[in-house]
C-alpha cells in the first residue's frame, strides 16, 4: 500500500484523481492540498463523493504532505510545479505533474509559448513524457513524470504510428479538436459561463494554442525530422470529452500501405486504445468517465488523404486517468488497476 498526495485537489483534474484512486486497491490517499480551500472538507466541494468527503484540504506545503507520501500528483496551473517537484525529488519520492512545466525537452520552447521563465532547467532533462503507449519502458521506475496535455494525447495517438512509419507528407498535417468546457478548469472565466457557452460552438487559440508545440515535439520525434502543423481547438457545450480529427496527405508509400495494419501493430495490444474498423468513427460518449481512447480512420482515395479521429475524456486519458496509468507503471502495479471503469452511457 502506497501513500498518495494530490496537490490541487479542488480542481476538476485533481478531484478526478481522487475519484479514480478511490477504487485503486494498492493506494491510500493521505493528503489533499488546495491553498484556497484550506480547512474545508473535500465533501464541502464535492458532496457526490460520499465517504471521501471527510478528508480535509491542507496547504500545498511539501514539508507537510511529503511526511507520509510515496507519490505526489500535481494538478496545478503551469508555472507552479517547479518548487514542488524539487522538494519531492530531494525527498526521494515520485511525482506526476499534470501541468505543462516539464513536458518540453527544449525548455526554450516552453518559455516562448507559456511566457514564463523556467526555474529548473536541469531537472527538466530528467522528466519522462508520460504517454504510456509510446514511452512505457522509459516511465517504469522513474521519479518525475510529465503527464501529457489533453489535446496532445488525442492528437499524438491519432498520427504517431503513421508518422513513424513514414506514410504521410509531414507538411500536410492538420488537427481539428473539440473539447468540453471542463478543459478550461474550474476557475471562473467569462467564456465558460453557461450563457456564454451553451448552444454555441467556437474556435479559440487559432495558431497560438500552447498545446501546438507539444504535439509538434511528439510527431517530430516520430518522424526524425522537424514537424510543423496546424492545430485548431474548439469549445463545445458539453462537460467533458475531446474529439480530435487529424487530416494528412498520404505519400506514395502511404497510398500503398495497409493503414489498419499499422494501427493494429501500434495499438493492438493496448488495453486503453480501441482501434475501430475503417470507416467507423468514435464519439466522446463512448469514453466518458474512463481512461480509454477510441480511434477511427478512413483513407480518402479521392483526395489521397487519411482522416483519423480519436475520442478521449479530457479528465480521464487527457489528465487524471493517464496520471494514474503512469503511477501504476512507476510502482509495478497492473497498468489498468483503478482504471477499469466502463464508460457512462448515455
Amino acid at each position: 500500500m502506497i501513500g498518495v498526495a494530490v496537490i490541487g485537489a479542488s480542481g476538476y483534474a485533481g478531484a478526478e484523481i481522487v475519484r479514480l484512486l478511490a477504487s485503486h486497491k494498492e493506494v491510500e490517499i493521505r493528503y489533499l492540498g488546495a491553498n484556497t480551500k484550506k480547512g474545508l472538507a473535500f465533501g464541502d466541494l464535492f458532496p457526490c463523493y460520499g465517504p471521501l468527503g471527510a478528508m480535509v484540504f491542507g496547504e500545498n506545503d511539501p514539508d507537510i504532505y511529503l511526511a507520509d507520501t510515496d507519490v505526489v500528483f500535481l494538478a496545478l496551473p503551469h508555472g507552479l510545479s517547479v518548487p514542488h517537484v524539487l522538494a519531492v525529488l530531494k525527498a526521494g519520492k515520485k511525482v506526476i505533474d499534470l501541468g505543462a512545466d516539464f513536458r518540453f525537452r527544449d525548455v526554450d520552447v516552453y518559455e516562448s509559448w507559456y511566457k514564463v521563465q523556467h526555474e529548473a532547467r536541469a531537472i527538466s532533462e530528467k522528466a519522462v513524457y508520460g504517454l504510456p503507449e509510446l514511452y512505457r519502458e522509459q516511465i517504469r521506475g522513474e521519479q518525475l513524470i510529465a503527464n501529457p496535455g489533453c489535446y496532445p494525447t488525442g492528437a499524438t495517438l491519432a498520427l504517431y504510428p503513421l508518422v513513424k512509419a513514414g506514410l504521410i507528407d509531414l507538411d500536410s498535417i492538420i488537427f481539428d479538436s473539440k473539447s468540453g468546457i471542463s478543459g478550461a478548469g474550474r476557475g471562473l472565466k467569462e467564456g465558460s459561463l453557461y450563457c456564454e457557452s451553451a448552444e454555441s460552438l467556437k474556435a479559440y487559440g487559432v495558431g497560438t494554442h500552447r498545446h501546438t508545440p507539444e504535439i509538434e515535439q511528439n510527431l517530430t520525434e516520430a518522424a526524425g525530422e522537424k514537424v510543423t502543423l496546424s492545430f485548431t481547438p474548439h469549445l463545445v457545450p458539453m462537460s467533458r470529452g475531446i474529439l480530435t480529427t487529424a487530416y494528412a496527405r498520404l505519400n506514395q508509400k502511404g497510398l500503398k500501405a495497409d493503414i489498419g495494419a499499422v494501427f493494429d501493430e501500434a495499438y493492438g495490444d493496448e488495453y486503453f486504445v480501441q482501434v475501430l474498423p475503417e470507416g467507423s468513427f468514435p464519439q466522446t460518449k463512448w469514453v466518458q468517465g474512463t481512461n480509454f481512447a477510441a480511434l477511427g480512420y478512413k483513407v480518402d482515395g479521392r483526395t489521397g488523404r487519411v482522416v483519423v479521429s480519436t475520442a478521449i475524456d479530457n479528465l480521464g486519458k487527457g489528465a487524471a486517468g493517464q496520471g494514474i496509468q503512469n503511477m501504476n507503471l512507476l510502482f509495478g502495479f497492473e497498468e489498468n488497476e483503478g482504471l477499469r471503469q466502463m464508460p457512462l452511457f448515455p
